[in-house]
């Protein structure tokens, strides 16, 4: 699996529903998280390796590998932490965004068996991080309109930087 990068219109899209979690899905959860962990990352959601489905890995230290199908957010925390996030899709690009401290979150694992998580600290951003992929919205869209525009042109600075080297070589 490929990861997309910004620019690609499927980051932006929303993800279609998993109509039947059948044993395809261990394969495309273990091809998830080999990206995942290529891509030396915490989460990865479905859209962001073009796979249009409501599906997403989070893999945090010290904890196992643990995949998202159709996911539906139950609650969160009326409390909100600022935390530093990137994202695989957006490599290099970093910002303090604003989350709840925790959530509760249904979704069914890569075998369709139903789960309810409460997650706090790194899980729980991580979780709404990746959910909020399946909804085509990106950690940029949760910062600052002067933040997003340093970050989009410092990335494209990065771009045309490579661009440049490749012409060389």
């Amino acid at each position: 699996m490929e990861i997309l990068f910004l620019g690609n219109e499927k980051l932006r899209e929303k993800a279609e529903p998993v109509r039947r979690i059948g044993p395809e899905y261990v394969r495309i959860a273990e091809d998830i998280i080999k990206a995942l962990h290529d891509g030396d990352g915490v989460g990865l959601a479905g859209p962001q390796v073009g796979l249009m489905e409501r599906i997403f890995a989070v893999h945090v230290q010290g904890d196992e590998p643990r995949i998202f199908i159709n996911p539906s957010i139950i609650e969160t925390s009326e409390e909100l932490v600022k935390y530093e996030e990137g994202c695989l899709s957006i490599p290099g690009m970093y910002a303090d965004v604003i989350r709840p401290k925790t959530v509760k979150i249904q979704a069914w694992n890569e075998k369709g068996r139903p789960f309810t998580l409460e997650a706090s600290g790194i899980l729980a951003r991580v979780i709404l991080h990746e959910n909020d992929h399946l909804e085509g919205i990106l950690f940029i869209d949760r910062i600052s309109e002067a933040k997003r525009n340093r970050i989009l042109a410092k990335l494209g600075k990065a771009l045309k930087g490579q661009a440049e080297r490749k012409k060389v070589l």
